[in-house]
């Protein structure tokens, strides 16, 4: 990373100066590979007369002038990004007039061309400090500044930015010069700008302009009305619940082409995926997920951008804050209701849970000593964990007490910076109870604890009944629990609840006394309700229950999901074979309701075969899975989400020759079922199954590309062009790859197509080519484009004993970069768990 600003630098540069505001003037007409930027910041400084650095990365330096004083661009340092200021005054004024590259790996301000019709595309990406890719400034959360923007772009395009544009006149050969006003006070990463001939709805809620843009492309896809309506929905809510209006006056929602991540909440600014754009049929998961996304970035409007952390050590504090709120928002808000914490049980703890065990597990509140550290936080501990424990509190203190502690932390904070301090004292403040001991256990220690019950049985009852809590020795803290426990009986062919017993669990053994005489019940169930953030293990009868095909006679959602995740985590731990996992997938599966909870399912199933399977009985599991999907797929209610999440998970599964054959009926029109719609997605899903069974080449992925020739088609076909199962695609594909020239988009799908996990055979070469390229990878390219590389290409799929060697050998290296460390010890430890599991699964055969 350019730079790689250090935690002491941050807090050097924040002691010195107060940054007051920011003049950017842009032209966006020069050409294809750069752009004018001139960037005017008025500063003071506490110590006149001492040096500091302002960030710009990527520029060609044209002139740069401090207080009336010119100084001398070769003091420009390209490699770190920074241009040093060699003595500033009380009160500062500096211009730096420079050439900015446009970008093509989603940081900084990316540039894309539309394949369908050749438009060009600009989107700005800057979290966590790529903000000085696109003009000069102190790139750091702690100095606020307010901007004001103004751009030359071509005629035709719309210009989106944190303010609504003040106006717009001629700036002559074609060219618009755009306007915008001052902004309040925010920090560098959450400016923006947005430009291209974008499709735009414009509406009004509450007396906040809307505006929902896309590309003119996927125009006729925009269902503007549906993501509008989640939009009034959520300011609704969240006016109702923080008491603070919405502070940035409008609201755009922008869905970008080529984006990094799900979502980005620049202030009054916000992008999306593309993908969120749905171009064919999708299941309601995907609606649902877009809706918990709108509100996650709604919700930062609040935390995170009006009040802000003062360093990258409270990321979780966003990411956290906005993953529960979202949560909150959709079930009381929206459609879908109190499913959503089943869709949360079963899918955001599922992440954070998988995070949590790997060797660079660490406490909530992470220690982030510089950039490169926190760029690979952005994980399932820092969202998922941190709003599992803030689920935690909330039962703890209190909803309401936690929402008024919410609004007394807005109000005497606003349009500042802070730290989880803060945010603690204002929730003591309202709910009366001390949290520095909840802190401590919950946010300042790493790794998860297990749950299971122990009890005896004498003539059908409960003589005794204890929870045991346990950790592992490197992590060995016992938490504080609060745990429902539930006693499900199969009564008239459906898995009902009997009994609820709720408790504080609290060390190694918590008797439960009130369960003593109870009848022992078909499943047994901790943390019912989902109250605490623990692993939770199912005792032998429970499981035997399960698997028998109890788990399809639940009448409620949330324990069938609890119980889907507790299947899961036993057999990522070993504790269940890949096959029983597999079976009780057979069993259960077709009678999910829960469209969310399907289809993690079903992929987990899969996984299950490929990578934890004793590969003696993979090809025999493949087969079991493939002929199960196909029969749920074609039993199916016509025109059903159930009937295409069944067909795309048979399609990951397919391998023999007669499933092969099957799917190619439905691409090629001869045997599509009743209610199922082809469209293009669907087809480069069998296309890709197709390939990666050795039914279609090279020249079918051409004809279809030339059915579909947009940006979607594009990656799909890379996808499929690296999956082709030849030593020689392979080989063009790892060139493709290594050359570091895809756009960030074509990069994952190659790499993603490369590591097909149906053919792992033809990746062993690959293996000490990865651990011979991924150094200077990490040394040469972006970031973002480097850790897809050592994460996507890490040779996950060669589950030996010679990888995780090939990984330590690596490591021995002094030299190789912390966050690079964390990737490789990741990928290892995957190999590791899987070995483990295949022989856990050999021995249960």
């Amino acid at each position: 990373m350019a730079g790689n600003l250090t935690r002491e630098e941050a807090r050097e540069r924040a002691r010195s100066l107060k940054v007051e505001s920011y003049d950017v003037a842009l032209d966006l007409t020069k050409g294809d590979e750069r752009f004018d930027s001139v960037t005017t910041v008025r500063f003071t400084s506490a110590t006149p007369g001492a040096s500091t650095f302002i960030d710009l990365h990527g520029a060609v330096v044209r002139k740069v002038t401090l207080n009336g004083e010119d100084l001398d661009v070769a003091a420009y340092d390209a490699e770190k990004g920074r241009f040093p200021l060699p003595s500033t005054a009380a009160s500062n004024e500096l211009r730096v007039e420079a050439d900015c590259a446009y970008m093509r790996t989603g940081e900084g301000l990316h540039r894309f061309v539309d394949p369908v019709d050749q438009k060009v595309y600009l989107h700005s990406q800057f979290e966590t400090a790529d903000a000085h890719r696109m003009y000069a400034c102190f790139d750091q959360p702690d100095l606020k500044a307010t901007f004001q923007l103004t751009v030359v772009a071509p005629g035709d395009w719309e210009v989106v930015s944190n303010a609504a544009a003040s106006g717009t006149e001629d700036a002559g050969a074609g060219a618009k010069r755009w306007t915008f006003p001052p902004t309040p006070v925010m920090s560098t990463y959450i400016t923006a700008l947005v430009a291209g001939p974008y499709h735009k709805v414009t509406s009004e809620h509450d007396g906040i302009p809307l505006g929902i843009y896309c590309r003119a492309s996927l125009s006729e896809h925009l269902d503007a009305d549906n993501i509008l309506e989640v939009t009034r929905q959520g300011f609704d809510f969240f006016h109702r619940v923080f008491g603070v209006r919405y502070p940035f006056g409008k609201y755009d929602q922008l869905f970008v082409p080529e984006f990094n991540a799900g979502a980005m909440e620049n202030a009054g600014c916000v992008t999306f995926l593309e993908d969120y754009v749905f171009r064919s049929r999708v299941t309601d998961a995907r609606y649902e997920r877009r809706a918990e996304t709108i509100l996650h970035e709604m919700a930062h409007m609040w935390f995170g951008d009006l009040v802000t952390m003062r360093w990258w050590d409270d990321l979780w504090l966003n990411e956290s804050f906005a993953t529960y709120m979202s949560v909150l928002a959709q079930a009381e808000a929206t459609r879908w209701g109190k499913g959503s914490w089943t869709t949360f049980a079963n899918v955001e703890k599922a992440w954070a849970y998988r995070q949590d065990q790997l060797p660079s597990t660490h406490p909530i509140a992470a220690d982030i000593p510089d950039m490169q550290a926190v760029e690979v936080n952005f994980d399932g501990i820092t969202y998922a964990k941190g709003a599992s424990v803030l689920k935690q509190l909330v039962a703890y203190v209190g909803l309401d007490n936690f929402l008024a502690g919410v609004r007394d932390y807005f109000a005497e904070h606003a349009w500042g910076n802070t730290e989880l301090k803060d945010l603690l004292n204002a929730l003591e403040r309202t709910s009366g109870r001390d949290l520095s001991a909840w802190s401590k256990e919950w946010l300042e220690t790493a790794w998860v604890n297990t749950l299971r019950p122990s009890f005896e049985v004498s003539e059908g009852r409960f003589t005794s009944f204890e929870v045991l809590q346990e950790a592992p020795a490197d992590y060995p803290t016992l938490r504080s629990h609060r745990v429902a426990i539930g006693l499900y009986s199969l009564q008239d062919g459906r898995l009902t609840r009997t009994k609820r017993v709720e408790l504080d669990v609290v060390g190694a053994r918590t008797k439960v006394a009130e369960l003593v005489g109870e009848e022992q019940p078909d499943l047994v169930l901790l943390n019912d309700d989902d109250l605490t953030y623990a692993k939770i293990r199912l005792d032998d009868g429970s499981l035997r229950t399960l698997v028998d095909g109890g788990i399809a006679a639940f009448t409620e959602s949330l324990p069938r999901a609890l119980c889907w995740s507790a299947a899961w985590d036993m057999t990522r731990d070993g504790e269940m074979s890949a096959r029983d996992y597999v079976r009780l997938v057979v069993s259960g599966a077709g009678t999910v309701s829960d469209i969310t909870v399907l289809q993690a399912v079903l992929r987990q199933a899969v996984q299950a075969v490929q990578q934890y399977a004793d590969p003696a009985w993979r090809a025999e599991g493949m087969a079991l899975l493939a002929k199960e999907l196909r029969s749920m797929f074609t039993a199916a209610k016509p025109g059903s989400d159930h009937q295409l999440a069944f067909l795309q998970a048979f399609a990951a599964a397919a391998t023999s020759d007669d499933d092969l054959a099957s799917l190619r009926g439905i691409l090629d029109g001869t045997a599509v079922p009743e209610g199922l719609t082809v469209d293009a997605d669907l087809r480069w899903t069998l296309v890709h199954a197709l390939v990666s069974g050795g039914k279609l080449g090279e020249a079918d992925i051409a004809a279809e590309l030339e059915r579909d020739p947009t940006a979607t088609g594009e990656r799909s076909a890379a996808l499929c062009r690296a999956a082709i199962p030849t030593p020689e695609a392979k080989a063009a594909a790892w060139e493709r790859i290594v050359g570091g020239k895809l756009a960030n988009h074509i990069a994952r799908t190659t790499i993603n197509g490369f590591q097909d996990p149906h053919h792992p055979e033809l990746l062993a070469p690959y293996r000490e080519k990865y651990f011979a390229e991924v150094g200077r990878i990490y040394r040469e390219w972006t970031f973002d484009q480097a850790s897809s590389f050592a994460i996507g290409c890490f040779p996950a799929l060669l589950v030996e004993p010679a990888t995780v060697e090939a990984a330590n050998r690596f490591l021995e290296d002094g030299e190789v970069p912390q966050a690079l460390r964390r990737l490789v010890l990741e990928g290892a430890d995957g190999v590791s768990r899987a070995l483990r599991n295949r022989a856990k699964d050999a021995a249960s055969a």
